[in-house]
């Protein structure tokens, strides 16, 4: 029994495919069964079904996957030891970030931090808020970029930056000859909503009263900030963007943006990690490049914003 099968089994229990599994591990797919097969016969035990469908675990498979789990987990924790440490700024990092920071932030900082820091393997994810607290505390991911929420409370935080949400209306709707708009602006509004999930999304419902806004138009919902822009710009209601968003804007599509009367609603742009962390000098590195890249007002909250 060794940990490189215990790696194969719980990349198969996770992509329910044994040439998936191979591809994440970097061997073929006959490398990779035979030695799941010298397992299972070493134990005495069948850990898969396997169909042309689909693999999925036996009962006796989960007990087994979930104890390598923890054996992968402990080996990666030494490591991350050793390299904390000797103040190792390579290796691999798992960085999860909300999707609606993400085309928005990453560009900003990540092609100057990989020259920089060559040695570092930075993979990044997106990923929803609902699912960065198991995502932590397992070990699938090191640290998240996200916002601040009660969901998330119970873990280790470090504030980023105060990001203001930002109105885009189309230039057939009313609110276009407004320079700014207000919450009771909203109530008789067609609306553009993330699907729900999005905090992005959540937050604004609650600090513009929403579901008491029996006519927003909260059933088309989708996933992606710039589908509703692309849709704005077609000449059809409101939605909203972040304020990282703007400086991605042409002159046409500035002329869209109406930013929220006083008080200015913001969000809490935060790194997170599990309380058991370890690798803080990659953390205090990336923390710093990110800090580095957004505009010095943005890093303090102001006395016109309220954070929501």
């Amino acid at each position: 029994m060794t940990l490189q099968q215990m790696e194969y089994i719980v990349a198969v229990a996770r992509t329910h495919h044994f040439a998936n599994a191979a591809r994440e591990c970097g061997v073929t797919q006959p490398t990779l069964s035979a030695m799941i097969r010298k397992l299972e016969d070493e134990l005495g035990v069948t850990l898969f079904e396997r169909s042309s469908q689909q693999v999925q675990l036996t009962p006796i498979g989960r007990l087994v996957v979930a104890q390598a789990k923890e054996m992968l987990g402990v080996e990666q924790r030494i490591k991350e030891i050793i390299a904390e440490e000797q103040n190792e700024l390579g290796g691999t990092f798992r960085l999860a970030i909300l999707p609606t920071i993400a085309p928005y932030l990453l560009p900003r900082f990540m092609p100057a931090l990989s020259r920089k820091y060559p040695g570092l393997d930075l993979r990044v994810v997106e990923m929803k808020t609902s699912l960065l607290p198991k995502a932590l505390e397992n070990g699938d991911v090191d640290a998240a970029v996200a916002v601040t929420v009660k969901e998330l409370s119970e873990l280790q935080h470090r504030v980023l930056y105060y990001e203001q949400f930002v109105a885009y209306v189309s230039r057939e709707d009313p609110l276009f000859m407004r320079k700014s708009i207000t919450v009771a602006d909203l109530s008789k509004e067609f609306l553009w909503l993330l699907d729900e999930g999005h905090c992005f999304r959540d937050q604004l419902v609650k600090f513009c009263k929403l579901k008491s806004a029996a006519r927003s138009k909260t059933t088309y919902r989708l996933g992606s900030i710039e589908t509703f822009m692309r849709i704005v710009e077609g000449g059809q209601g409101v939605t909203f963007i972040p304020e990282l968003a703007l400086e991605q804007l042409n002159e046409r599509q500035k002329e869209l943006v109406r930013p929220f009367g006083l008080p200015i609603p913001v969000r809490e742009v935060v790194m997170l990690t599990a309380r058991n962390f370890i690798r803080r000098s990659v953390l205090d590195i990336l923390i710093a490049s990110i800090i580095d890249c957004v505009p010095q007002r943005m890093l303090k909250l102001n006395n016109t914003e309220q954070r929501i």
